[in-house]
């Protein structure tokens, strides 16, 4: 077994424990190049995953970063918490805050002076066209390749989405009934999952966003355990679904007041869709 690097004293001494995001993401710089190697895999995992660590478990961290979970434990130790319950708490605090609930953005709405029907109109109208923008000039061409490639080839398309992706995912049902592919939509009505109808040569295109459906993301996993191709599609930067999906197709919403419309996903939903069609016809 190798032995861990020893430390320099100025690692072991007591830390503060930090507060916000960007405290923790200061002491991550503070201590980069000072740790041993493991800690130092550790540090250069969680600095890139900084999104996710909320909605992540530590053997999901340690996979992450190619370590123990024992390793992880004494990273979150170094980094002044006492353990990963107390660390995941700051991340998953800061998650709280960035996204106010329903009541609070439509009374900060208000305060703006933003509520009148016509000027509301005009903020989303230009929130969307942002959003239409960034996915014309951000579209990773090969990845949806692969992904129609992947949902072409399939027997069957299982659609998963709930909550906000919900409209995503039941608007890509309808579209693939039109155009003759079948699909399955997994609406998660009566607490009914169908994954028994989940069977060998099917593909999952799973849909969430930030912070992720439990829901979406088991059925995910699900399917992937048993050798289907899962593809995803969700805001970036997805490191919380690279474990599940074998491609993701990524895209931006820009937010008017906390709100998000569904502009670009919508389109590319519908590209994708019949793109699928259409190579199934070749």
């Amino acid at each position: 077994m190798e032995a861990e690097i020893p430390m320099p004293d100025a690692l072991t001494e007591p830390r503060d424990t930090p507060r916000t995001v960007e405290t923790f993401r200061e002491r991550l710089l503070e201590l980069n190049g000072q740790l041993p190697r493991r800690l130092q895999q550790c540090a250069d995992h969680v600095a890139t995953h900084l999104d996710s660590i909320a909605l992540s478990t530590v053997a999901q961290v340690a996979q992450g970063a190619g370590v123990p979970p024992s390793a992880v434990m004494r990273f979150c130790q170094i980094m002044g918490f006492s353990g990963f319950a107390e660390m995941q708490r700051l991340f998953r605090e800061a998650l709280s805050r960035a996204a106010p609930d329903y009541a609070t953005r439509l009374a900060n709405l208000k305060a703006g002076g933003a509520g009148q029907p016509s000027a509301l109109v005009a903020e989303f109208v230009e929130a969307g066209r942002q959003s239409m923008e960034a996915l014309a000039r951000d579209l990773n061409e090969t990845t949806l390749n692969q992904a129609v490639v992947i949902l072409a080839q399939a027997r069957t398309v299982h659609l998963a989405g709930f909550r906000r992706s919900f409209p995503v995912a039941s608007y890509l049902a309808y579209v693939f009934d039109k155009l003759g592919v079948p699909a399955v939509l997994h609406d998660g009505v009566a607490g009914l999952g169908h994954r028994s109808s989940l069977r060998p040569g099917d593909a999952l295109l799973a849909i969430t966003f930030a912070p992720y459906s439990e829901e979406t993301l088991a059925l995910a996993a699900f399917a992937r355990d048993r050798g289907l191709p899962v593809v995803a599609l969700t805001d970036p930067p997805a490191s919380g679904l690279s474990g599940v999906a074998d491609t993701i197709l990524s895209v931006t919403e820009i937010d008017f007041g906390a709100f998000r419309s569904l502009s670009a996903v919508i389109a590319l939903a519908l590209s994708l869709a019949v793109a699928v069609a259409a190579r199934r016809e070749t």
